[in-house]
């Protein structure tokens, strides 16, 4: 694996600091518990209690996301049907740890790992409805509030699919011979180089480690907000392929509204991206569960 992974953390955030910072900046919360939750690329998140979830950056670049998700995520308390992360305590950076940070209700809930396909079909109406509601917030008003505008490039299909394969022979032995094959194949097959680009508000990072369903495998919250964003509606949409099967893509685009073909290949590209991504981070971290999940996701992707 290579030596520099876009996960790799600029601050640190132990318990001792993370108690530190909860405890001097919010005194009401001092009688509870503090205890590391689990990290992703940009924040280190701790479970403050058992009410409050508090999300703290650790990369410089996720710094000015997080105030935007600040800002934003408040206006969309009467606009989408899912419960999802709103912020509640607003953290200032200190001399320790410089950057703010933000605390949010607890959302009750477990990633949908191994979920059946008859499981994942209950949920494709409520998924849709949800993003639908999304996408119509306006954009002007997101963009207003510092949303940034496709910060990550992602209608540069011909740069996505450069970094795809070489994340792939960084995973090369790490995944089954005819994994490997698939998604080699995929690419290969992959001639496409730029989509034009549409403008809607997104959540910007949507997949299963941002999505909780309940005792019964359906969608109960969407969380981890960091990369809302002005962009392609198929960065969300990919959720339409690597969450749901072949069989639960008709229900979904029935409620969601029908989509262009510019718009299903970006959004099956970034549905076999994004789970690569979390596969190599994985594999680094040994984590068997999200590993099996992520190339599930990559077989739904292109089981069609």
């Amino acid at each position: 694996m290579s030596g520099s992974n876009p996960w790799d953390a600029e601050w640190e955030v132990s318990e001792v600091l993370a108690k530190h910072l909860v405890y001097s900046q919010f005194p009401q919360l001092s009688q509870e518990s503090v205890r590391l939750f689990g990290h992703g690329w940009d924040n280190t998140v701790y479970l403050v209690g058992d009410r409050y979830v508090f999300r703290f950056p650790r990369r410089s670049i996720a710094v000015p996301l997080l105030e935007t998700e600040g800002k934003l995520l408040p206006m969309l308390a009467d606009r989408i049907t899912i419960p999802y992360s709103k912020p509640l305590f607003y953290g200032a950076g200190t001399s320790e740890y410089p950057p703010p940070f933000l605390g949010y209700d607890y959302l009750p809930g477990t990633y949908p790992i191994g979920l059946t396909d008859g499981q994942r079909l209950s949920s494709a109406r409520t998924l849709a409805k949800f993003l639908k509601e999304l996408h119509a917030f306006p954009v002007l008003t997101a963009r207003e509030n510092g949303a940034p505008s496709d910060h990550r490039n992602l209608t540069d299909l011909a740069s996505r699919k450069e970094k795809m394969v070489r994340h792939l022979a960084d995973l090369k032995g790490y995944i089954r011979g005819e994994d490997y094959r698939l998604i080699s194949d995929y690419l290969q097959q992959l001639t496409t180089d730029r989509v034009e680009p549409k403008e809607v508000f997104l959540h910007g990072d949507l997949h299963f480690k941002n999505m909780l369903v309940d005792e019964k495998g359906r969608i109960s919250g969407i969380i981890d907000w960091g990369d809302i964003n002005i962009g392609h509606p198929a960065c969300d949409l990919n959720v339409a392929y690597s969450f749901l099967p072949p069989a639960a893509r008709t229900s979904f685009f029935q409620v969601y509204g029908g989509i262009d073909g510019e718009t299903k290949l970006l959004a099956r590209l970034i549905a076999v991206f994004i789970p690569m991504m979390i596969l190599h981070q994985a594999v680094t971290d040994r984590d068997e569960a999200i590993a099996d999940e992520a190339i599930n996701n990559i077989r739904r992707a292109l089981a069609d």
